[in-house]
């Protein structure tokens, strides 16, 4: 008989033992495995910005990434970013939030068309669910309209043939439409459309909105597909640029990845074929003192993209390809931004 029930449990158990006396670029036993990647999976990556340095490391560790929008035949693979391919496995950009995620796949499976899909900005047209994917707007909403047809029908493939699905949840705060409730991954007026309070509101979603969200779009990926599907979740470290609340940036950004991880364990708890993955704790955790931030303190050094995967891969099986992550080529050395992220265009209104 112990004298206490912490008397037996493994080092990783204790901060001083599973933190204060580890390195930060090695924390023992942070990550262990539900179930194996099988060879023959096919996996499909979406969610924030931080989702793409994860689906850029599995493709070079030799993992079946899926790709089921590729680029059209001609266009370099240096452009190919700028025009939202080769970033996840579809073209719908970031997905920074579970009510985001769930209206696509709604979109996709039930056939849902969204409001308020076609903004305008100096004669051309954009694409509000993914407004990034062509910087210089189509010529007119029947090309968009195009466009969104054909996006949507591959995502429908992606959805109903993966194996399993890696997102990667990012934010809580969003902008909703006012009669329909659609909601998009930037404001409107910062890329493209007009802002009109009268016409758009600002959201925060609760620990039991997106809890709601998620179970839902898992139920609709279930009754979709004839095959399993699992699912990887993570909760990307990079803190919010801005807040539409009032009060401080820090506090909205604590509040949102506060809610969105403890979703992450409650699904966890509840999906057997569901499990976490800890990026968020390896790069923010104290033992670090911030050494895997750059200089803006919100971008994610290529130093501790290597020191997340390597988790990951050494979980897995996998040795860490030989990747290095490409610089910024925003001319500030340091910032770190190897992403496509409209959520730091947002610093531009800053005071």
């Amino acid at each position: 008989m112990t004298n206490s029930p912490y008397e037996d449990l493994p080092g990783r158990a204790f901060w001083r033992s599973g933190v204060a006396g580890c390195s930060p670029l090695d924390l023992r036993d942070i990550y262990a495995r539900r179930w194996a990647i099988e060879p023959d999976w096919q996996i499909a990556t979406a969610g924030s910005c931080f989702a793409q340095h994860i689906a850029r490391y599995m493709k070079s560790a030799g993992f079946s990434v899926l790709d089921a929008e590729p680029k059209p035949n001609g266009l370099p693979d240096a452009a190919a970013a700028l025009f939202g391919y080769q970033i996840y496995s579809a073209r719908y950009g970031n997905i920074y939030t579970a009510r985001q995620l769930l209206q696509l796949i709604r979109e996709a499976l039930h056939g849902e068309r969204r409001h308020d899909l076609i903004w305008e900005k100096d004669g051309r047209f954009y694409d509000s669910q993914r407004p990034g994917i062509e910087p210089n707007g189509f010529e007119s909403p029947a090309e968009l309209l195009d466009h969104r047809a054909h996006h949507v029908a591959r995502v429908r493939q992606m959805l109903t043939g993966m194996d399993m699905l890696i997102f990667t949840l990012g934010l809580t705060e969003t902008w909703e439409h006012r009669g329909s409730g659609t909601v998009f991954p930037t404001a409107p007026g910062t890329i493209a459309g007009t802002w009109n309070p009268d016409q758009y509101q600002f959201r925060n979603f609760t620990f039991a909105e997106v809890h709601s969200d998620m179970s839902a779009a898992l139920s609709a990926l279930a009754e979709a597909r004839d095959k399993p599907l699992h699912v990887l979740l993570t909760v990307s470290p990079v803190p919010l640029t801005a807040t539409a609340e009032d009060h401080h940036v820090l506090l909205s950004s604590t509040y949102s990845k506060s809610v969105l991880r403890a979703v992450a364990g409650q699904l966890r708890a509840e999906h057997e074929n569901l499990d976490y993955f800890p990026s968020y704790e390896i790069v923010t955790n104290p033992a670090a003192r911030g050494v895997f931030y750059a200089a803006n303190l919100r971008s994610v050094t290529p130093a501790g993209v290597d020191t997340v995967m390597k988790s990951f891969f050494a979980e897995h099986g996998t040795d860490l390809p030989p990747e290095e992550a490409p610089q910024s080529d925003s001319g500030d050395e340091g910032d770190g931004e190897d992403v496509v992220c409209e959520d730091a265009m947002l610093e531009a209104f800053g005071k």
